[in-house]
C-alpha cells in the first residue's frame, strides 16, 4: 500500500515539472509535438526504471558510510559516500547512450525528431534529482526506487504530453504577436503547475 501511495504521489503531488521544475529545457523545447514529446516521456520513464534501482544497490552497498561491511570488518569504517554525485551521474550517462543506441535503430524518425535532446537526457536534472530524492528520503528496497522512478517518470510523461497537446491545438488560435513561442509557454506552464497544485488535497 506504500509503494502504491508513493507511485500516485510521485505522479501527481510531487510532480517533477510542476513541484520542483526539474527537467524544464527539454520539457520547453521538445513540448510542440505530442508523438515526439510522448517519445521522449518514455525514454526518460525507462531511464528513471533502470537507473534509479541501479544507484540505490550502487549507495546502499557501496557508497555510504560502512556499505562496504560486506567484505569483511577492515572495511565497515569506509566512507564512498562523496562520490555519490559522480557515481550517479557514471550510470545515467552509461544507460542514455544505450536508450539512443536503441532509440536510433528501432525508431530512426522518433531519433531524428528529438536530435540533440536524446542524448541530453543524460544531463536531465529530473533524472538526477530522482536520485538524490531516493538517496535524501532513504527508501526501504530496490523496488521502493523502481515505483518511485516509474512514477516520477510517467509524472514528467503527462506533463509533457499535456502541453505539447495544448500547443499544438493553439496553433490554430489567434495569439497576441508578444506572446507567441516561448511567452505563451510559460503562461501554459504556469497554468498547469496551478491545476497540478489541485492534487495536494489528496490524502495518501
Amino acid at each position: 500500500m506504500e509503494d502504491l501511495n508513493l507511485f500516485i504521489k510521485s505522479i501527481f503531488i510531487d510532480n517533477m515539472i510542476f513541484a520542483y521544475f526539474l527537467g524544464m529545457c527539454s520539457f520547453l523545447a521538445v513540448s510542440k509535438n505530442v508523438s515526439t514529446s510522448f517519445g521522449l516521456g518514455i525514454a526518460v520513464t525507462f531511464m528513471l526504471v533502470v537507473t534509479l534501482p541501479l544507484n540505490y544497490l550502487l549507495d546502499n552497498y557501496l557508497l555510504q558510510p560502512g556499505a562496504l561491511s560486506w567484505l569483511g570488518e577492515e572495511f565497515a569504517t569506509v566512507d564512498l559516500s562523496f562520490l555519490a554525485l559522480i557515481m550517479f551521474i557514471a550510470v545515467i550517462a552509461s544507460m542514455t547512450q544505450l536508450v539512443e543506441m536503441a532509440v536510433e535503430k528501432f525508431s530512426p524518425s522518433l531519433y531524428a525528431s528529438l536530435g540533440i535532446f536524446l542524448p541530453l537526457i543524460a544531463v536531465n536534472c529530473a533524472i538526477l534529482g530522482c536520485a538524490l530524492f531516493m538517496q535524501q528520503r532513504d527508501f526501504g528496497s530496490a523496488w521502493t526506487a523502481t515505483v518511485y522512478g516509474a512514477g516520477s517518470g510517467i509524472g514528467w510523461t503527462l506533463a509533457i504530453v499535456g502541453l505539447a497537446a495544448i500547443r499544438e491545438k493553439l496553433a490554430y488560435s489567434n495569439i497576441p504577436k508578444p506572446l507567441r513561442g516561448i511567452g505563451i509557454t510559460f503562461i501554459l506552464t504556469g497554468l498547469m503547475g496551478i491545476a497540478f497544485m489541485s492534487f495536494l488535497g489528496i490524502k495518501l
